[in-house]
């Protein structure tokens, strides 16, 4: 596969122009939505868009609630509808309304048919907006699996659908509910670590063998991707080939913006972002057992660069470090770094220091202690619920999240604005590399609402 044709396949697969956005179709342009008042009296009806891997899981953990009912499910893979519907029936339940047989866009004619509260999407990257849209449209209250964003009008289209219909748009950031997160995260608003000044995050797992994968061996790698790859292999690979950015910013970034109220009294004013060569994904090809040197892939241009550091500078004055780190080998890790007057935690050794109350002056302590003594109201409080659910308990907690405001009609908790603001470092990212690592400007997605907003997330029962 040469770089040009792959390259071509790309921007026909997402339809992308930068600078323009993801627009809908004129098919799309429909009347005011009729937007539900007031709570839900029955159970939540639930639609997805998208039931590959995380699809499912988020499937799954539906099924488990007495408070929702699958009611329809839509994929263009026909394995994936079917694995869904053998979970459904498998749990007692009478099989979804399936679509997806008719093409990529035939989630509208689910949207349109099936009278749905809430639907989550958890399709490719490029088509979370233009399906978050088309909810809104709808007054359905939508749940958007995390990615970054491809550019800023993008995120106003969000943003402006979102109070032109006044439909709530939930973005699914797991990662804000990690357990030891949500514990620090207390601990800041208690003023345990005083003022805080700088904090780092990112998005650091070694992700060869999902990026390179023909399916043989699901969980075991491989050399193919793009129409010879597997699952995520299949389109996700196809974005380190052609673009050099954080392409992936949420999960670093979703929780130390709760921490520093970001949209709720703060924002993010600029960043610069700067990448290392490009050398793993080749070299893991020439390397692999079914690769080699002379393997069409090994030979690609890849553009993204295989560790990329973006600094965040905010407008209460701290300032951000995140970085974009999947190519090379390494252990996981989101390395999570929270650092004020008093004190620093970090992640990557589960340690922290706090000035007057640590025992040894300039000597990290094991962090446990305090974790299990600031843990979070909400993990005490569904601890027993979240046992099994996905990523140590997280996934529980966004959907519990998500659900609970869906009944209530109210306003999400991680919200359209704070979509957004992550969203829009990816091309902010880009266009800092692209230009030498100058620095760009966020745009005010709130509108100046940010200035008289407070933080309500996670203050309540969800």
């Amino acid at each position: 596969m040469s770089s040009k044709s792959s390259r071509r396949k790309f921007l026909k697969m997402s339809s992308l122009a930068a600078g323009a956005g993801l627009v809908l179709p004129s098919t799309e342009i429909i009347g005011a939505p009729v937007l539900r008042k007031g709570p839900l009296a029955d159970k939540v009806r639930l639609g997805f868009i998208g039931t590959g891997m995380r699809g499912r899981n988020h499937v799954e953990l539906a099924l488990l609630r007495k408070d929702c009912e699958v009611v329809a499910i839509c994929d263009i893979d026909p394995k994936a509808i079917a694995a869904s519907q053998k979970m459904i029936t498998g749990a007692g339940l009478k099989a979804a309304a399936a679509y997806g047989e008719k093409g990529e866009r035939d989630f509208l004619r689910m949207l349109d048919k099936e009278k749905l509260d809430a639907v989550i999407i958890a399709t490719p990257w490029e088509w979370h907006t233009e399906q978050s849209i088309a909810c809104m449209k709808r007054g359905i209250y939508v749940g958007s699996e995390v990615c970054g964003g491809f550019s800023l009008d993008e995120c106003w289209e969000l943003v402006n659908a979102h109070e032109e219909t006044g439909a709530h748009l939930f973005f699914l950031e797991n990662v804000c509910y990690r357990r030891d997160v949500m514990a620090v995260m207390n601990m800041v608003r208690q003023q345990m670590f005083g003022e805080i000044l700088h904090l780092e995050g990112g998005y650091q797992h070694d992700l060869r063998e999902v990026k390179f994968n023909d399916g043989v061996n699901p969980y075991g790698g491989g050399v193919e991707f793009g129409e010879k790859g597997f699952s995520e292999a299949h389109w996700r690979t196809a974005h380190s080939l052609h673009r050099n950015g954080d392409l992936y910013p949420t999960h670093g970034i979703g929780p130390v913006a709760m921490m520093i109220d970001i949209n709720r009294g703060n924002r993010f004013i600029h960043l610069t972002s700067t990448s290392s060569k490009p050398r793993a994904l080749a070299d893991y090809v020439a390397k692999h057992p079914k690769g080699g040197p002379n393997h069409p892939n090994a030979k690609l241009e890849w553009k993204l660069g295989d560790v990329v550091t973006t600094v965040i500078k905010c407008n209460n004055g701290e300032t951000i470090i995140l970085s974009h780190d999947t190519n090379a080998p390494r252990p996981y890790s989101l390395g999570f770094r929270v650092q004020g007057t008093k004190g620093i935690w970090m992640d990557v050794n589960k340690s922290l220091y706090i000035e007057g109350t640590s025992p040894k002056a300039h000597t990290w302590e094991k962090a446990e202690d305090y974790l299990k003594q600031y843990d979070h109201p909400l993990w005490k409080r569904y601890e027993s619920d979240a046992q099994g659910a996905g990523h140590g308990g997280m996934d529980f907690f966004v959907l519990n999240s998500f659900i609970e405001c869906v009944k209530r009609n109210a306003p999400a908790q991680i919200d359209v604005y704070d979509a957004a603001a992550w969203l829009a470092i990816t091309p902010l990212s880009e266009a800092s590399i692209a230009t030498g690592s100058s620095a760009q400007s966020f745009p005010d997605f709130t509108r100046g609402r940010w200035m008289k907003k407070k933080n309500d997330f996670a203050t309540g029962e969800f």
